[in-house]
């Protein structure tokens, strides 16, 4: 497994499928910074929350210029079947080959999925902030608000 990405590094690039099965490369986000929440995986209880509550802030993020998406594992039609049920606003990129969370140091190798981890990445492609958490502890939208 690679070492997880550090403050100041070059974000590693990465081209994914989000829910539409339409690709998301990092490289093209270019000019903006960048919000990655990875997580572990669509439907699980904890994910729901915190997924509801990214969307629930979702001005915040636009109001301070940063895009936001959620990471997983799981498929793009997971991704799209959730948003439709959950009512999310912002995309989902699915990492189901696992090699972005791998390229990124944030592999659970343990359950095979995404570490629970924020990566801010600047408009230039750089590490802003890494925050890797408990994978049963919830993310705060306003400490990632604040770190923009």
């Amino acid at each position: 497994m690679a070492e997880s990405i550090k403050v100041g590094d070059v974000a590693p690039e990465f081209t994914l499928k989000n829910q539409d099965g339409n690709e998301v490369s990092l490289s093209s986000l270019r000019g903006q910074e960048v919000v990655l929440c990875f997580y572990p995986f669509d439907w699980s209880p904890l994910c729901t929350t915190e997924n509801k509550c990214i969307t629930a802030d979702l001005e915040k993020f636009a109001g301070k210029g940063a895009k936001v998406f959620g990471i997983s594992c799981d498929s793009w039609f997971s991704h799209k079947a959730w948003i439709e049920a959950l009512g999310l606003k912002h995309e989902l990129l699915s990492d189901i080959s696992r090699k972005a969370v791998k390229d990124y140091g944030l592999h659970f190798e343990d359950l095979n999925c995404a570490q629970r981890a924020t990566v801010i990445v600047d408009a230039d492609g750089i590490v802003k902030m890494v925050k890797v958490q408990p994978i049963a502890e919830a993310r705060s939208t306003d400490e990632i608000l604040a770190a923009l």
